[in-house]
């Protein structure tokens, strides 16, 4: 039996032995003998299923490195091993809890190059379509400086989506620390309005903007970038002439601002969707990758913030709040 190849088996056995012969030789009567062969008896058959148990121990916990984590502990939890089992069971629950953040990373990462190669792929065809009609040899100089005009545009696309998305693994990553110091909503929007003025002002737009002295706790870069991408969202779905407005209101429990558009408004299936990545609306632009509002999102959330989308009268509306304390 392999329980006895046990050295430690055997050194017990010999010690035994030793000590039986011991108590034979000093007490001297009859049945010292048949009292040690007894005690001997009963103290291999603990032994043997104490050995028996941790044998069976080690055998799940090779299964469990082996990737079957769907082991039952239960029989162990009486006796001299529950200390150990509650450890090992604690560890097969961070196992399964890490397997499982394995296996949702491992569906986002799949889920993301997917939808990346997507995204991609659309302007890609275009730049080919574009370099073969620039290869032209007949083709005049106003077409091909026009054609060239396009060509930069879907590159400049291209490189804008790379930089979104690079901020959103950082934010995804958790890299990134935001700065908590007191800023102006009034040079926020400012700032933010800058990325559009040009665009707004070729389309005949306005832009309305009621602020005071309101001040928030956030990090002013990333809080641009945040609403530069809904000030953008805002404009492209505002037709020419329309008017892109922004207030602020503040109160004891949180900074409210609050964009509102004179277009068309969100479609009613699109308003649970616009914050997810790489979702387009019905009514986005051939243009939209649809990460702007994912981004601003996630800025606006991890600088304790909320944000949410309706439709308000003649147009769509955004409302940001920033709170005073941790929700």
């Amino acid at each position: 039996m392999r329980y006895f190849r046990n050295p430690e088996i055997k050194c017990d056995i010999i010690i035994h032995l030793i000590l039986s012969a011991v108590f034979i030789f000093i007490v001297r009567i009859p049945s010292a003998a048949l009292i040690c062969a007894v005690f001997i008896a009963v103290h291999f058959l603990s032994a043997y299923r104490r050995y028996s148990r941790i044998n069976n121990l080690c055998s799940d916990i090779d299964n469990i490195i082996n990737g079957d984590y769907h082991i039952n502990l239960e029989n162990y939890k009486e006796g001299e091993l529950s200390v150990l089992c509650d450890e090992i069971y604690k560890v097969l629950s961070r196992l399964n809890y890490s397997t499982e953040l394995l296996k949702k990373d491992k569906k986002y990462l799949s889920d993301s190059i997917a939808d990346i190669s997507h995204q991609l792929r659309t302007p890609l065809t275009s730049i080919n379509i574009l370099v073969s009609r620039l290869s032209e040899e007949d083709l005049s100089d106003d077409k091909r400086m026009e054609l060239c005009m396009g060509l930069r545009k879907k590159l400049l696309g291209i490189e804008s989506l790379i930089e979104v998305l690079l901020k959103m693994s950082k934010l995804d990553a958790g890299t990134v620390i935001f700065k908590s110091s007191e800023v102006s909503v009034a040079r926020i929007i400012n700032l933010a309005y800058d990325a559009i003025a040009v665009p707004m002002e070729l389309k005949g737009q306005t832009f309305d903007c009621v602020t005071s002295d309101e001040i928030i706790c956030g990090d002013e870069m990333w809080l641009v970038e945040a609403f530069s991408n809904i000030f953008k969202n805002s404009m492209e779905h505002t037709p020419e002439g329309g008017t892109v407005s922004v207030c602020v209101n503040e109160t004891v429990l949180y900074t409210e601002i609050i964009i509102r558009d004179t277009g068309n408004g969100f479609d009613r299936d699109d308003i649970l969707h616009l914050f997810e990545r790489f979702y387009k609306g019905k009514n986005a632009s051939n243009d939209s990758f649809g990460i702007g509002l994912s981004l601003s999102r996630m800025i606006i959330v991890g600088q304790n913030g909320t944000i949410k989308a309706d439709n308000y009268k003649d147009g769509a509306r955004f409302t940001v709040r920033f709170y005073k304390q941790v929700i």
